[in-house]
């Protein structure tokens, strides 16, 4: 069984007093001002993670504060047995005149990538051939593969009309390494039952079936340019209390560039903010829609979650801890996919503390989603001439809403370093049981 202990220590430094008087005028921040977030799991498989986060805030004369003038965030955590994320962001609307740019450096490994199939429901989830204690157990990491993804992206945001409409042009170069999970390597320091079998998993199947041709199994090279328009009416960014924040984003793999296989992919984004009690209570909601416009699209690439702005480390799903939180990651695999949120955020306390502002705040939210546009395979199983192992991996036309609920809370410093703790709950046993999540800001 996979056990963790999540240990989250948050450093803030500064000098002065402490107030618990909720309803207080703020500190205006200026110059440079930081917020730390280690954390240290410990996973069965994966082993101890250790390492952590800094993000830093410059708010130039704090004429702007809340808004800063730059963030620089780095990131840096290893799991004993080789995962990790090494990932450097920067954000910025002064580094030029007119324009907010962004840009991301990253290089994630992950011994154990999430692989559950294609098309939601369609795709056949067995728990019990991942629990070590069930009769039917082949492997704790069955629906696992290895995936080492190196990713550059750089962003810009002009203005088109007004304040409110923006322009969007980018360029993203991804680079995806996969192989099938390590076994010897995860076994090492294990003895006895709690050693993993040397079996075949899921994307061992896929690609013995042909699922997975030859060129593409192992990965590729994916380079996309990225624009699109955003309508932003948010009264601030990283806790709206009002406001719209739309965008319609089309992106392009182009096989000039050295893609394996061109195709073009469409992302509509809704974002709407309600103020139900002025400075504490919001109703906060987000539709998303993305599909295919044209070409294939790699397997490897189908569970990236297109965004102009990324909001975490990774951008992926439908399932986990950025999309249906409480459904496990990637559950919802498709060439066209539909989902939302909905949240209730209740900031409950105000207060100063080491010469910084502080709020804490507690969500209730509600995640829903599905497959708009089928993932097309050739299935080498067949009902008529293998139905028992067919029904073991696929069932036509099963596909349909999945539904998640949850609560968090928040701890925020200076309105921008909001540490974030989510526990969501599938209401299908198809989409697993539940999830806990921790990192930083909300989730839109």
């Amino acid at each position: 069984m996979k056990r963790r202990l999540f240990f989250i220590v948050f450093f803030v430094a500064s000098l002065t007093t402490f107030s618990q008087e909720k309803k207080q005028e703020q500190l205006v921040k200026e110059g440079w001002n930081f917020g730390a977030l280690p954390a240290v799991t410990f996973d069965t498989d994966l082993g101890l993670q250790y390492g952590g986060l800094l993000n830093f805030y410059h708010y130039g004369d704090g004429s702007r504060y809340p808004s800063y003038d730059h963030s620089l965030y780095l990131e840096v955590s290893r799991y004993t047995k080789g995962s990790g994320v090494y990932r450097f962001y920067y954000d910025s609307d002064r580094l030029f005149k007119g324009l907010q740019t962004s840009m991301d450096l990253s290089f994630l490994t992950d011994q154990a990538y999430d692989f559950y199939g294609f098309n939601g429901f369609d795709a056949v989830y067995n728990k019990a051939w991942i629990d070590d204690e069930a009769d039917e157990y082949i492997s704790r990491v069955f629906y696992k593969y290895d995936r080492k993804l190196f990713r550059w992206k750089i962003d810009f945001q002009g203005k088109l009309s007004g304040n409110n409409w923006r322009w969007i042009a980018g360029l993203n170069w991804l680079n995806f390494d996969i192989k099938s999970v390590d076994v010897d390597k995860l076994n090492k320091g294990k003895e006895g039952e709690d050693l993993l079998p040397d079996v075949d998993g899921l994307y061992d199947k896929y690609v013995d079936w042909g699922i997975f041709s030859a060129e593409e199994a192992d990965g590729g090279f994916v380079p996309t340019f990225k624009g699109g328009i955003v309508l932003d009416t948010r009264d601030n960014k990283p806790s709206p209390m009002k406001g719209v924040w739309s965008e319609a984003v089309v992106v392009v793999a182009p096989e000039i560039l050295g893609a394996e296989s061109a195709f073009a992919k469409l992302s509509l984004t809704h974002r709407q903010y309600f103020t139900l009690v002025p400075d504490d209570l919001s109703l906060a909601c987000r539709l998303v829609y993305q599909t295919t416009l044209a070409g294939d699209v790699p397997y490897y690439y189908q569970s990236q979650f297109i965004t102009s702005v990324m909001k975490g480390s990774t951008s992926e799903g439908l399932g986990g801890s950025k999309t249906l939180r409480g459904i496990r990651r990637n559950r919802v695999i498709g060439d066209g996919f539909f989902f939302g949120n909905v949240e209730l955020r209740w900031k409950f306390a105000r207060f100063r503390l080491l010469n910084n502002n502080f709020y804490l705040g507690l969500n209730g939210f509600t995640d829903f989603g599905r497959v708009t546009n089928k993932i097309e395979f050739n299935n080498p199983l067949s009902v008529t001439t293998s139905s028992v192992r067919y029904t073991e991996y696929f069932e036509h036309d099963a596909e349909k809403m999945h539904f998640s609920f949850g609560t968090g809370i928040r701890v925020a410093m200076n309105e921008n370093f909001i540490i974030a703790i989510d526990y969501g709950r599938a209401t299908d046993k198809r989409d697993g049981e539940s999830g806990l999540y921790t990192g930083l800001n909300y989730l839109f």
